[in-house]
């Protein structure tokens, strides 16, 4: 079990690093409201009691004090209806927030280099990685940590108070009250720790299908496997049901174990104190007050129930994305190169996980600052690793890599489900609206979003719906030009465009290249007649290099696919 639990250390870490005080007042008012209750109930029961027994004889009924009994039940209702506003507030706003750093923290993560690229296939882990795994850990406070200190406290203040009637009726009740409350919710816990994975990889699943089946009707109804796939989503929900059949099971027992708890508790208790009160050990308000406050001792035990419940789920999702918060996230800058050089690599050797040979192999090369280079060569040469290497996403397993800022512009418009200033600002989040229509008027986009009702704040759809291919490409380079980074990385960025559309886009891109640094790969001649340079690369190797101007130039660009 405790190897188990330490997987939560680095969540717990950054709970303690993120809200420390707010954690800390959220625990002190969650037991203030727990042990105001039990005070609560057990003058309560005193006071009824002592009052009966008071009234029984006129002298003690004039000669009994009701004021300061009931100023102590108003005092502890006020205190624990005031304590557990406090906790819920405190408490839910502490989590909260801690969520929200973690789950920057871990975006941060996946958004370093490489580091998503054993999701990158499966894009629904990815998610519900930043989504539902997020949200499973907001138990370990709130139902689990929490709960589970209170609970302890409440049963040694319990039997600490016990212990002035009688030493051995406090020892037993506070041996009872832990044993009973832990031993249940960590048996619940144990048996559902199976059954909450299970779960949340069959929540995963249906999540997963869903969507698929959702976004891809037309491709499915198209090769039949419509069907197959409503099939699959039915699968995974019955799968998720069972799952929920016997985690309910297991609560289900739960519960009866603390009602059982409870009753064996009450009985003893009565009888206990029914002995202390007959040897005249005790009077029977004391006995009262005892009894009750044992009944309810037991009660932030059974808050335990759920924690219990969850805590496989907790474990399960912490396991998957602890260590990603454990690694650091930091992005890879290459180192800047000496003056007048944009980017310099010498003697780089790239190897991919699983590759029996190395990617890019001895490759040298310098560009000038201000130069425009092209990089050519047939599918699987290495020249979209190689452009990686200067944009610091990749790492040499040999030689070195020197690079000016840079930023990147490829095939993909990786657009959001948001509005296009935000998209925009993704590269210049402190950018102004005149510099936002100045980036647009450069992609040649300007005039169409000064037709659209909301302009600037217009949503977009899922990967930019609402726009049609040619104008997201004109988007992705108005924010590629707002960038402003001195060296621009250019992977086939007029791929899948038509002829005209593909030249304007190149025409507005190179009349802003005054100052800049280009290094572009591409298969296209139309790209190429930019370049002041081409470099060719085969099988990962620097296999020729010919300059603007010259034969071998011209020999290259007919190599290249035309419009």
């Amino acid at each position: 079990m405790i190897a188990r639990f330490a997987i939560l250390r680095p969540v717990i870490a950054l709970f303690w690093s993120t809200r420390r005080g707010m954690l800390l007042a959220g625990a002190v008012l969650a037991v203030t409201t727990v042990l105001a209750g039990i005070g609560l109930l057990g003058v309560s029961g005193w006071f009824i009691t002592a009052t009966a027994i008071a009234g029984l004889l006129p002298a003690t009924a004039f000669a009994f004090d009701v004021f300061a009994p009931s100023a102590a039940i108003r005092l502890l209702a006020l205190a624990r209806t005031a304590a557990r506003y406090g906790e819920r507030m405190t408490t839910h706003e502490a989590t909260l927030s801690v969520l929200a750093a973690l789950r920057e923290k871990l975006f941060r993560g996946f958004a370093a280099p490489q580091a998503a690229k054993s999701l990158e296939a499966r894009p629904a882990r990815l998610l519900n990685r930043l989504t539902a795994d997020i949200d499973a850990l907001d138990s370990l406070y709130l139902r689990v940590l929490v709960p589970a200190a209170v609970a302890i406290l409440a049963a040694l203040v319990t039997g600490f108070g016990l212990a002035f009637l009688h030493p051995l009726a406090g020892v037993l009740a506070a041996t009872f009250l832990i044993a009973a409350g832990l031993g249940i919710s960590a048996r619940s816990a144990l048996k559902a720790e199976k059954f909450s994975r299970r779960r949340a990889i069959g929540l995963e699943a249906l999540r997963a299908r869903t969507a698929d089946l959702v976004s891809g009707q037309t491709e499915l109804l198209t090769t039949g496997r419509l069907s197959a796939q409503v099939a699959a989503v039915k699968r995974a929900d019955d799968y998720l049901a069972a799952c929920d059949d016997s985690l309910n099971r297991i609560e289900t027992n739960a519960g009866f174990s603390f009602g059982l708890s409870a009753a064996i508790l009450l009985s003893a208790a009565l009888l206990g104190m029914a002995c202390l009160v007959e040897h005249g050990a005790g009077s029977a308000p004391a006995a009262a007050l005892g009894l009750l406050v044992c009944f309810a001792a037991l009660e932030p035990f059974t808050a335990l129930r759920r924690g219990a419940m969850e805590l496989g789920r907790t474990l399960f999702s912490a396991r998957r994305i602890a260590p990603r918060l454990s690694a650091t996230a930091e992005a890879h800058c290459p180192a800047l190169p000496a003056s007048g050089i944009a980017a310099e690599l010498r003697g780089v050797r790239l190897e991919r996980e699983g590759n029996e040979h190395p990617v890019l192999t001895n490759i040298n090369l310098a560009i000038a600052c201000g130069e425009r280079v092209a990089i050519v060569g047939a599918s699987g040469a290495g020249k979209t690793s190689l452009i990686q290497l200067v944009a610091g996403e990749l790492h040499p397993a040999a030689g070195s890599v020197r690079a000016l800022p840079s930023t990147l512009m490829t095939q993909r418009s990786q657009l959001f489900r948001d509005s296009i200033a935000d998209n925009l600002r993704l590269a210049k989040p402190a950018a102004t609206g005149v510099e936002l229509w100045e980036a647009l008027e450069a992609a040649g986009l300007a005039e169409h979003v000064r037709t659209l009702p909301k302009r600037l704040e217009t949503k977009l759809g899922e990967a930019g719906q609402g726009l049609s291919g040619g104008q997201s490409r004109r988007l992705a380079l108005a924010r590629f030009l707002l960038a402003d980074r001195p060296l621009w990385l250019l992977d086939e960025v007029t791929e899948g465009l038509d002829g005209e559309t593909a030249r304007d886009v190149l025409g507005r891109l190179f009349a802003r290249v005054e100052g800049k640094t280009v290094l572009m790969i591409t298969h296209n001649r139309r790209e190429a007649e930019f370049a002041d340079r081409i470099i060719v690369l085969r099988e990962g190797r620097q296999f020729d290099e010919c300059q603007s101007g010259t034969l071998e130039y011209g020999v290259v660009l007919e190599t290249l696919r035309p419009d």
